[in-house]
């Protein structure tokens, strides 16, 4: 069996499963692509979705793009961890290939919903650790809507009214977020990563390492 990989200490551990969720907007997405370009150590989970695909986007880079009918066959033969509807499209995420980064010792980002996260934790809870991101203001939430210009008017008038629902489901993540100012809310989806990858549980090389150290004594 190969080992996993080790940490900058040396010691070998295992994946976590790290979710950022936000209603749109708030800026899970640049955490996220911040995130991935300053820690190597982080994969981001690629999601199949069946809604069509946006200027500059690109099939496996950005998202598996499908069918609805193959969607809903990897729903049925279980390929899928979690999977929701949003704003009319499908969304899931491939099961397999999670799994064996985390064996690996990879982490895995993931941006995706409260209802994706809730699934994830009911099949991973011990791999999981959710955090939603908070905007500061309303007024501010549909101010960065309108700037990233990614959607017309009524898109956007949809994203706001559902943002209450999702803002609703804050308590059911681990940490809590309120993005204010861009870079102290990438330096504490930081911190969060850094102690959860410290747990015990999360580095299961340090029995090992451990008894290597008591053998010099």
């Amino acid at each position: 069996m190969a080992k996993k990989p080790a940490d900058h200490a040396g010691v070998a551990r295992r994946g976590l499963m790290l979710v950022l969720s936000s209603p749109s907007g708030a800026g899970k997405t640049t955490l996220s692509r911040l995130l991935l370009e300053q820690d190597e150590r982080v994969t981001l989970s690629i999601s199949v979705t069946t809604r069509k695909m946006r200027p500059g986007e690109k099939d496996g880079r950005d998202y598996h793009f499908v069918d609805q009918k193959t969607f809903d066959a990897m729903i049925d033969n279980d390929e899928l961890l979690e999977y929701a509807e949003v704003f009319g499209n499908s969304y899931g995420t491939p099961k397999k290939p999670v799994m064996a980064a985390l064996a690996a010792g990879r982490d895995i980002l993931f941006d995706i919903d409260w209802q994706g996260t809730q699934q994830l934790r009911e099949k991973a809870r011990n791999d999981l650790v959710s955090v939603f991101i908070l905007p500061p203001s309303i007024p501010e939430l549909e101010k960065r809507l309108h700037k990233r210009a990614q959607d017309d008017y009524e898109t956007i008038h949809r994203r706001m009214a559902k943002a209450s629902d999702e803002m609703s489901h804050w308590a059911e993540y681990d940490y809590v977020v309120i993005n204010r100012d861009l870079d102290q809310a990438f330096s504490d989806v930081r911190a969060i990563l850094a102690a959860e990858r410290l747990k015990r549980e999360r580095q299961p090389g340090l029995s090992d390492f451990v008894r290597g150290l008591m053998a010099k004594l």
